[in-house]
């Protein structure tokens, strides 16, 4: 263990990403910073829109510069979302719900500022804690991913879009449907073995397969930009005070370093199990902390500013975290680590072995975009944090145009066909619909990407093995995975669903 430490430490600092960062790649990873930044400060928005709409300019960058810029976007959006949370008591996004709980209080008793700091020093720590973890796991990752064939990648696949499917919300039925519909969407078009269209029908735009860049941008971007229209207003003024205190709160943090630690591995564990993520991460962080730190149960939820760092550090670490089953194995942990193998699919990139051997030049540059945008997203919000605040005052129907505006080009800029408008309205409207009753989008997401990688693979393993290939130990243990967290995710699932009253009975 302590060899593969130094191994992953030399190969970090060695790898020629390093001396070639700067200065383009640290451009683009700077755009995207500033981007997550404002998104992460608009209630309703977060990471996954902003990746979405990014995602087709990034067609002809270099692979490092691309995935530095999208990583940039999702690694801070969880950094600058503190600001709604603390002084509106509005979560920025899904990973800020319980910074509420303690934030706001400290806001109304005139430590917003204290809130703040220490909520960007947690949450930068926790960023360059998951990039450090996802550094170390490299080599202890790469002896096994090779061991692993074409049956075991199908079975990945399969298990991936399992975990996303029944973990994503309380309704697994309907995200295994989801799954399933997204496979079937993906296999619109050419076959890859035989080459004859598939549910194309006469139409040519089609033979291809559907853009992913307008379904993703359809998916996620519109419902959530709609939604945002229909409630229509601002939140509320800034405070005067918002950014006094600041180096209270920082060293507020110091002294609550080992909190920050325990806090920052937790959310690097829950980022690595596939389909949590940022829904749960700063709930698990925050309870943890109430049950483990002196006096919480009677402090927490009035203002105390452990409240702030345990969810804060959590929840920039867990990325970390989710980049380790989406680089090695191909099973993204969570809707933006979807998007980030989408991008893989668009520079030719395929996650597993090639990521961790002749790719590894760029999974190294991607272990670097991470750190440095916490710190830089660290730094940019102590330094614009009443101006980034101003950002969720401003009425969306004033926005609104602008970023439809800008998904419409994104959209049609990939190849220039009347066809990816008219995808990204159908998938805008099958993404609101979703959205509105409770089904989940990343597994539909997941299924589309991962489809032909799943029919490949599972062509490759009959030509070799026959059906030989489903007696191999890896892909019994897969296999045994797949069915527990089937049968996990639907019993949670049946627990957690209402029960109609009887009839006669209100």
């Amino acid at each position: 263990m302590i060899d593969a430490a130094f191994s992953a430490f030399n190969s970090l600092f060695a790898c020629p990403c390093v001396f070639g960062f700067f200065p383009g790649t640290l451009f683009y990873l700077f755009v995207g910073v500033l981007t997550g930044l404002a998104l992460g400060a608009i209630p309703g928005l977060g990471g996954v829109v902003g990746m979405a709409m990014l995602l087709p300019f990034t067609f002809d960058m270099q692979p490092g510069a691309a995935l530095a810029m999208l990583i940039g976007i999702t690694a801070v959006t969880t950094t600058s979302d503190t600001i709604p949370s603390v002084l509106f008591a509005v979560p920025g996004t899904t990973g800020s719900q319980a910074t509420v709980l303690d934030g706001h209080p400290m806001a109304k008793n005139g430590e917003a500022g204290r809130a703040f700091g220490a909520a960007y020093m947690a949450s930068m720590i926790g960023g360059v804690f998951g990039a450090l973890v996802l550094a170390l796991s490299i080599p202890v990752l790469r002896p096994m991913v090779l061991l692993f064939g074409s049956p075991e990648f199908f079975m990945l696949g399969l298990l991936g879009i399992a975990m996303v499917a029944v973990l994503s919300g309380g309704a697994p039925i309907k995200g295994l449907i989801a799954g399933a519909l997204g496979l079937g969407i993906g296999m619109i078009g050419a076959d890859p073995q035989s080459g004859f269209p598939r549910w194309a029908g006469d139409h040519l735009y089609l033979w291809n397969g559907l853009p992913l860049v307008a379904v993703t941008l359809g998916l996620f971007a519109i419902p959530e930009v709609v939604d945002l229209a229909i409630k229509g207003t601002r939140i509320t003024d800034v405070p005067r005070n918002a950014t006094s205190g600041v180096m209270i709160g920082i060293r507020d943090t110091f002294k609550n370093w080992w909190l920050v630690l325990r806090c920052s591995s937790l959310g690097v564990w829950v980022g690595f199990i596939p389909g949590l993520g940022a829904s749960v991460v700063d709930w698990f962080a925050y309870g943890y902390a109430m049950q483990t730190v002196k006096g919480a149960r009677d402090t927490f939820g009035k203002g105390d500013v452990r409240g702030v760092i345990a969810p804060e550090s959590a929840n920039n670490a867990k990325e970390g975290g989710s980049l380790i089953p989406t680089i090695a194995f191909g099973v993204p942990g969570s809707a933006p680590m979807a998007l980030l193998l989408a991008a893989f699919t668009i520079h030719g990139l395929t996650p597993g072995p090639d990521m961790l051997t002749k790719d590894l030049n760029i999974t190294y540059t991607m272990i670097w975009s991470l750190a440095l945008a916490n710190v830089l997203g660290t730094g940019i919000c102590l330094a614009f944090t009443f101006q980034l605040a101003k950002i969720a005052t401003i009425r969306i129907h004033m926005l609104t145009p602008l970023v439809l505006s800008f998904v419409f080009l994104a959209a049609y800029q990939s190849s220039a066909n009347i066809g990816d408008l008219i995808t990204l309205v159908v998938f805008g409207l099958l993404g609101w619909f979703m959205k509105r009753c409770g089904w989940p989008r990343p597994p539909l997401l997941l299924g589309l990407v991962l489809s032909s990688v799943i029919e490949t693979y599972l062509f490759i393993s009959l030509r070799l093995y026959g059906i030989d290939w489903l007696a191999r130990p890896f892909v019994l243990v897969i296999a045994g995975l797949i069915v527990f967290s089937l049968y996990f995710g639907l019993r949670r699932g049946k627990v957690t669903m209402p029960v109609a009253p009887p009839a006669g009975k209100a």
